[in-house]
């Protein structure tokens, strides 16, 4: 079965950050990225986490949004990058949109866009018994991702 999927910078760069950037093309067929968060993640993300991944992996695939009214628009209230995503999401016909931003993800609800962001990749994985949860979760929080204890605990007993 072929799933394409969206991504905006956040999840690549979070998946980079604990060393499961791979889980992307274990579980997706198509993996795009608009322009404007290569240029984050790559061009401004220089040396830092997802960078180097991002600019080299064959199965990340940067890709044109056409409808540029339509980013404008959303940049009213997202930055560039979350708006491309979205926008593309739905020109591509994407089954997926991977988006941690919360008010990204309202905004792509609002859409029904389909979307799930880094910790619902790593709980795929955590059911698919590819990784541990709790490890990959604390792992993450080291790195600076934001997660209430509340949420912590929640996601926690999904498994």
């Amino acid at each position: 079965m072929s799933i394409r999927v969206v991504s905006n910078s956040t999840p690549l760069i979070a998946l980079s950050k604990i060393n499961q950037l791979a889980l992307l093309k274990e579980y997706f067929s198509e993996v795009y990225i608009p322009k404007a968060v290569y240029r984050e993640v790559v061009v401004q993300g220089g040396k830092l986490y997802g960078a180097e991944e991002v600019n080299n992996l064959e199965y990340i695939k940067v890709k044109e949004v056409k409808n540029r009214l339509a980013v404008k628009s959303l940049m009213i209230s997202l930055d560039e990058g979350e708006a491309e995503a979205i926008i593309l999401t739905a020109e591509s016909k994407a089954n997926l949109l991977l988006i941690d931003d919360a008010d990204g993800r309202k905004v792509a609800q609002g859409m029904d866009l389909k979307i799930t962001g880094t910790v619902g990749i790593l709980l795929m994985a955590a059911k698919d018994k590819k990784l541990d949860l709790k490890n990959s979760l604390n792992y993450l929080l080291a790195e600076g991702f934001r997660l209430s204890e509340k949420e912590y605990q929640r996601i926690l007993k999904l498994l």
